[in-house]
């Protein structure tokens, strides 16, 4: 049956279309689903990280002493990357001090092992921060030239139907590229919200890892010196804790 104007339309472009076809847009769902399910998901766990690195900071800058920050932390468990990076720092510097450099990954001074710990420990949250981020990149960045790919795809099966048919009217070439087109919209729609959501979530990344880093500064100095570093502190006080904190300075 010749295509016609009030049958024209996505059923009948999705009637129409051959195995490659169907296959090109069930990829494309998938992608989607995939997508969205990712941008949930990861949007969800980023809201409650979040909240729970507001209540744990509020807890550790509040809190007595350390030993406090270490039963909330044993009782309640890690929610967050600062209570992580808190209770691995923690147990660092007590594993030092008690049991001493007892292999190569110790070596040093306990505020370089304490360090080092931290550092993995930071590398650690923002690889878990990134993960899932590398199948939304590729989503955004694949799905329109898939959507392409479908329309050209779909032009050249219907220039070959109608060559076939012999009918080489306007009206007769213009329905089936048209709907061909479709695909390349769909395919827009699966890169565009792919696209949106990485973009929000490394931008949320970025501003966790910068906050961490932070205040990865404020419990070294507090570690190693027993204070918190402060800009009012004394000069001379200030001098001698600022390598201490560049020390964590990731590269």
């Amino acid at each position: 049956m010749e295509p016609t104007a009030s049958n024209i339309g996505f059923s009948h472009f999705i009637a129409q279309s051959d195995f490659l076809g169907k296959t090109i847009l069930a990829i494309l769902i998938g992608m989607s689903v995939v997508s969205w399910t990712l941008i949930i998901v990861k949007g969800i766990a980023g809201w409650r990280r979040k909240r729970h690195s507001k209540e744990f900071l509020q807890f550790f800058w509040n809190a007595t002493s350390l030993d406090t920050v270490r039963h909330e932390i044993q009782t309640h468990g890690i929610k967050c990357p600062f209570s992580h990076l808190t209770a691995h720092a923690q147990h660092a510097k007590e594993h030092h001090v008690h049991y001493g450099a007892a292999k190569l990954s110790e070596a040093g001074t306990m505020q370089e092992f304490v360090t080092r710990t931290m550092r993995m420990v930071m590398d650690e949250d923002a690889a878990r921060l990134e993960n899932g981020l590398t199948v939304l990149a590729t989503i955004g960045s694949t799905a329109p030239f898939i959507g392409l790919f479908g329309t050209v795809w779909g032009i050249y099966n219907a220039l070959i139907n109608i060559s076939a048919s012999g009918a080489g009217t306007l009206d007769m070439v213009a329905g089936p590229v048209g709907e061909a087109l479709i695909m390349t919209g769909i395919g827009l729609a699966v890169a565009i919200p792919a696209v949106i959501g990485y973009n929000w979530l490394v931008r949320s990344n970025n501003v966790m890892m910068s906050k961490l880093d932070t205040f990865a500064n404020e419990l070294l100095t507090f570690l190693t010196t027993g204070k918190p570093y402060s800009i009012n502190t004394e000069p001379h006080e200030k001098a001698a804790m600022t390598p201490v904190v560049h020390h964590i300075k990731r590269g």
